[in-house]
């Protein structure tokens, strides 16, 4: 997904006898996407990766990543989330076909025996507070405050949580990838794209080790309980383009014009039918009458999410951290009363918020619904003096 990578031992050609010092014969397991078509990994284990003790239906359990349960806009208008009064573990706020927007509360515990693999969408995650280790059998990924973290379709992972671990975070069921225009003919990062090769963490590989002894899988929403014969992390070594990563998102590098651009350069992320994109602290627009604030926009054919992070938000008032505002397709939407004119003449902002962008329309989740401050919308009628 970003680039190649290779760690641990692995054989000098794919799909041939790789055996231990003891002669054992390893196995391979060919991590792929879009069938055979698409990006790929390969790793090898020291036993056969595809064996069960036991699998059957299970409830949630400890990952409480309940199915979403959607509720119709009525009447379409401007929504906002309070995500700061959401409660521990994963809460479904809202989505569509393309993704489920959840927000997560993950206190520190003791060791697990318990590991996830969520069949249904590649995670990406923003973590806006706290210090996590993430095992997988590609290796550990420490990530803290303010990193996007991409956990792969499917991929066995455990958090070991050493400071409550908050964040927003985005179930992407039709895949992950880096905009197309980021991209040269061979697949590196263009110099002018907004992050380089380098500025993505990578996993640190430790070799075979013990991993969960059950593994809850989520597939259309449901979940089945695998009790492994072998550990999935028993991996000697691996090579390919799939793997999990974070990146910092104070590592993205924002554009700015002689007047205000529109939001597409903001753009980070991408999955089909969804643009995950980044506000960070920038330079504003250096034309002289430049109005730095979003202008009002009617965006017909996209609806809008943000989650805030932190700073003073140019475009709203009294907008906290990790709320979570939708503003649907169909109504015109931007600035604040007052915020427009205001930010004239400022030099610099000091913002940093996700935005996601989806062409199907975002519903609220009853959780969502629960959380909602009910008169967002109607701030916008504030006349001010």
């Amino acid at each position: 997904m970003i680039d190649r990578m290779q760690l641990g031992e692995v054989p000098p050609k794919p799909h041939i006898a790789f055996r231990s010092p003891a002669g054992r014969l390893r196995h391979e397991e060919c991590f792929t996407r879009a069938g055979f078509d698409g990006e790929f990994s390969i790793l090898y284990h020291e036993g056969p990766p595809a064996a069960d003790r036991a699998i059957g239906s299970v409830s949630p359990g400890p990952f409480d990543r309940k199915a979403p349960l959607f509720v119709p806009h009525e009447p379409l208008r401007r929504r906002l989330v309070l995500g700061e009064n959401a409660p521990a573990g994963w809460t479904p706020v809202c989505g569509n076909a393309d993704v489920v927007v959840s927000l997560f509360e993950l206190p520190p515990e003791a060791p697990t025996d318990s590991g996830f693999a969520n069949g249904d969408g590649d995670d990406l995650l923003f973590v806006n507070s706290g210090r996590a280790t993430l095992e997988t059998p590609f290796g550990d990924l420490d990530v803290e405050g303010g990193d996007y973290v991409l956990v792969p379709r499917s991929v066995v992972h455990r958090w070991r949580v050493a400071d409550r671990l908050s964040g927003i975070a985005f179930e992407l069921r039709s895949g992950f990838h880096v905009p197309t225009q980021f991209r040269n003919t061979v697949g590196q990062l263009r110099m002018d794209a907004p992050y380089t090769h380098r500025d993505f963490k990578r996993p640190v590989f430790r070799g075979p080790r013990p991993g969960p002894g059950e593994i809850l899988v989520k597939k259309g929403d449901r979940f089945v309980r695998r009790e492994p014969v072998e550990s999935p992390f028993d991996v000697v070594g691996w090579d390919g383009t799939v793997w999990p990563f974070a990146f910092p998102i104070l590592a993205y590098q924002p554009k700015t014009g002689l007047v205000h651009l529109p939001p597409t350069i903001h753009s980070t992320f991408a999955s089909r039918g969804v643009l995950v994109c980044s506000f960070v602290p920038r330079v504003t627009d250096f034309h002289p009458e430049a109005i730095p604030c979003p202008y009002p926009h009617s965006s017909v054919d996209c609806d809008e999410l943000i989650y805030y992070v932190r700073g003073n938000f140019t475009s709203r008032r009294g907008v906290g951290p990790k709320a979570v505002s939708l503003h649907p397709a169909g109504i015109p939407h931007g600035p604040h009363p007052g915020a427009y004119e205001a930010s004239i003449g400022t030099r610099a902002t000091d913002e940093l918020a996700v935005m996601l962008d989806t062409f199907l329309p975002l519903s609220l989740t009853g959780q969502g619904i629960e959380l909602e401050f009910p008169g967002y919308h109607d701030t916008w009628a504030a006349i001010t003096s």
